[in-house]
């Protein structure tokens, strides 16, 4: 590290990748982090940045409004996903399904009324989901992320969003240092400094073609993991020098994909195993590459060290810093992973949940089409959509265990 680094304690960043209702496992290991680990540690963790895309963008607005509270953050995040119930958040009943063919008709009528100079504040989205923003703009106190950032409790809140009109990421972020003048040469990644409201997560989660597109200021947003589904970057731009990600997705050698796609080729014939797998490759995480990129400038720094000696770095900086505005720094990371495959936890949730016969109509045909498509019970598509007290339940229960079977990384992660 620099001169400059050593001298101050290690800026940590908490970044949250994309996944709907698959969030409710960060909402475990968030439970882990702020509910359990002060009790080993003594107390509560330093987090200087937050980070999220889509619902991780709500995590992040979450924790930073939250900063100033003592105690239980965690558990409450908890009990606001397992308190939800598919029919309430996504009411996909019979009349429901019924309005599918007009909603999309509705398509040409708010085309031609945007014509005429009409600024909806939503575009589009097969399901209704005015419950499910509803609960996220109350259970938030909205107010307190700006305060909590301006009383030092927070330096960053970050949620990327995916401009529809260009393609580009927008990094819309609430904090204390202005000066982003030299924040990125990326031209595909714009940081935008604003009040973080709800509308900015609310975009950020915005499911293309199922959820519908936000309208922040004059422009229309969607979710921000189709091209930055864990933002990595924008943590790294404002200076953290260790890193804790969660992501939503197993490790590739953990999943065995390559032994299972012979078997997974004739599930194809399922409709929403097929599109479950197309939202699996629309929300596809450059999370590792990004991480073998920095752990390769890791090893490049220490190789600097040992042939230049361990002023290196520091006359190395000297010229970065001119010319880019940052020094360079070693990074520490820690990646909590889910320890199941969640398509199949909602598989296997999915067939207990058709049991019960007052269950919402898209359950019991989402269950028969599961049971008569695939010869396994995955549905990587309801994990993204089942909001529901019985899948988020165990999800919430993985990430709080998987984040305990990482505590003693966690200590070395959390301890200066």
């Amino acid at each position: 590290m620099t001169t400059a680094s050593s001298e101050r304690r290690p800026r940590r960043a908490l970044v949250f990748s994309g996944g709907g209702a698959r969030g409710a496992y960060e909402a475990g290991v968030v439970r882990y982090l702020v509910d359990e680990l002060p009790k080993r540690l003594g107390r509560p963790p330093d987090i200087d940045i937050l980070c999220g895309t889509s619902v991780g963008a709500i995590h992040a607005c979450y924790l930073a409004a939250t900063a100033d509270l003592p105690e239980n953050r965690g558990t409450n995040l908890v009990d606001f996903w397992t308190s939800m119930r598919i029919e309430e958040m996504l009411p996909l009943s019979g009349r429901e399904l019924l309005r599918l063919p007009g909603r999309l008709l509705g398509v040409r009528r708010t085309a031609e009324a945007m014509r005429k100079g009409a600024m909806p504040d939503r575009l589009y989205g097969l399901i209704n989901t005015k419950a499910l923003e509803r609960l996220v703009v109350q259970a938030i106190p909205w107010r307190r992320i700006r305060a909590n950032v301006r009383e030092g409790r927070v330096d960053a809140v970050c949620v990327a969003a995916t401009q529809i009109a260009t393609g580009r990421v927008v990094i819309f972020m609430e904090t204390r240092d202005k000066n982003l003048s030299q924040w990125t040469r990326d031209p595909n990644i714009l940081p935008r400094p604003t009040r973080l409201l709800p509308t900015h997560a609310l975009a950020s989660a915005a499911i293309p073609l199922l959820f519908p597109a936000v309208r922040v200021a004059s422009t229309y947003y969607a979710d921000g993991g189709l091209r930055l589904n864990t933002p990595l970057a924008p943590a790294l731009r404002l200076g953290a020098d260790r890193v804790l990600v969660v992501a939503l997705r197993q490790d590739a050698s953990q999943a065995g994909e390559a032994a299972m796609l012979e078997q997974r080729a004739e599930d194809y014939g399922s409709p929403l195993f097929l599109f479950g797998k197309v939202l699996n490759a629309l929300m596809l995480d450059h999370l590792d590459t990004d991480l073998a990129r920095m752990h390769v400038m890791n090893e490049i720094l220490l190789d600097g060290e040992r042939a230049f000696g361990s002023d290196f770095l520091e006359k190395l900086n000297e010229a970065a810093t001119h010319n880019r505005g940052q020094s360079f720094r070693r990074i520490q990371d820690l990646v909590i992973r889910p320890s199941a495959d969640l398509g199949r936890l909602a598989g296997q949730v999915l067939l207990k949940m058709d049991e019960a016969k007052e269950r919402s109509p898209i359950v019991r045909f989402a269950a028969r089409n599961l049971i008569e498509g695939t010869r396994t019970p995955e549905s990587d598509l309801l994990s993204y959509l089942l909001f529901d007290g019985e899948y988020l339940a165990p999800l919430a229960e993985l990430g709080y265990q998987d984040a305990l079977a990482r505590e003693e990384e966690l200590m070395e992660f959390f301890t200066d």
